[in-house]
């Protein structure tokens, strides 16, 4: 099979974990005798500081003509305490979502035997935890106009908006994973406080009585937030907006231990993109200490999602839990002092696939 695979690393340890992640795609493909080839190009600070533009039409087309989009990291200190900066690394990811039509983010969580003890969660609270949460990505109050401040600068707002379409499309979506899992949605919302709330819940509701397999429950984002840390097991697939997805989500990272072992997909209308969750980590640049494990775990997603090849994302799946039982791992989650660069990790994945 050809793969043709655009590459946006980004900002911080981006370019780091990237590489380390296509170490393992070069090992996929030549186990499987697929074709591999991708092309680089700039997203984020790098690009502002390149072209002016966050996000250049010339990583746009680059995303549209490709079959996948593996991506990095996004963001700088230099704008993140720069808070009159009229362009920022963060406006190229919005418009990333926007011009491809990524309108859900879909993040697996799971946990890892020798990962544990370092979730600040009881062990007997997390042990077998093993939910996806699916959250809205182009529309709400990231999206919403109008938005600013006043002339005098004292007051600000933002405008939450969605549409039945938007909230369709991604409720249907869920659906369609819970019935390959477990069975079970949970739709979050604030229902009680606000009209798109409202809005969303009216909708699922519509919709719910097309899938009578599924059992669904509503609730309110503070009593899911609640739940996460509670009964995370009481979750299979849960469906929300895109700012309590946003927080939820890096809620729900910390059950597995660490930030940095949860991949992610986004899709929709184009092309679709894969990347971990953690940011930039401008501290660590350059370093060789980032943690590359999520980002080769959102590769095993690219080959399941964008090429249909579950074989191959089982795989990489399979290393990166051989690399984390044989203590193979970064300073992040280490055990009694001993630690691997960034590089050496995704030199021993990429053993792992190609020796297996």
């Amino acid at each position: 099979m050809k793969l043709n695979i655009a590459v946006l690393a980004g900002d911080g340890i981006g370019p780091e974990i990237i590489a380390e992640a296509l170490k393992s795609v070069q090992a996929v493909c030549a186990k499987f005798n697929h074709e591999l080839t991708y092309k680089e190009a700039l997203v984020g600070a790098c690009a502002i500081d390149a072209t002016g533009n966050p996000y250049p039409e010339e990583t746009h087309s680059l995303c549209m003509q490709s079959d996948a989009v593996l991506f990095g990291a996004i963001g700088s200190p230099f704008y993140d305490n720069n808070p009159s900066a009229k362009v920022r690394p963060e406006q190229g990811l919005l418009a990333m979502r926007k011009k491809l039509g990524l309108f859900a983010n879909i993040r697996p969580v799971t946990t890892f035997p020798s990962l544990l003890h370092k979730s600040p969660l009881r062990s007997e609270l997390i042990e077998g935890a093993d939910f996806m949460c699916i959250r809205e990505l182009t529309g709400g109050m990231y999206f919403g106009r109008p938005q600013g401040r006043s002339e005098d600068g004292d007051t600000a707002y933002d405008t939450c908006v969605y549409t039945r379409e938007e909230i369709d499309r991604i409720v249907r979506l869920a659906y369609g994973y819970a019935q390959k899992r477990r069975k079970k949605l949970t739709v979050v919302d604030k229902a009680n406080v606000l009209a798109t709330s409202r809005l969303w819940r009216q909708v699922s509701q519509e919709i719910s009585a097309e899938f009578p397999d599924v059992e669904t429950e509503y609730m309110f984002v503070d009593n899911a937030a609640m739940r996460l840390v509670q009964w995370p097991k009481s979750f299979d697939v849960m469906v929300t907006e895109n700012m309590f997805g946003d927080i939820l989500t890096d809620e729900a990272s910390v059950i597995t231990g660490s930030l940095g072992m949860l991949p992610s997909a986004s899709v929709g209308i184009h092309t679709s993109v894969f990347e971990p969750i953690h940011g930039s980590y401008p501290q660590a640049a350059g370093k060789n200490i980032a943690n590359p494990l999520a980002t080769i775990l959102s590769a095993a997603l690219m080959f399941e999602y964008a090429f249909d090849l579950k074989e191959e994302g089982k795989l990489i799946r399979e290393a990166v839990a051989a690399s984390m039982d044989a203590g193979v791992v970064t300073e992040d989650i280490s055990e009694k002092g001993k630690a691997y660069s960034t590089s050496a990790v995704g030199d021993w994945v990429a053993s792992y696939i190609k020796n297996k």
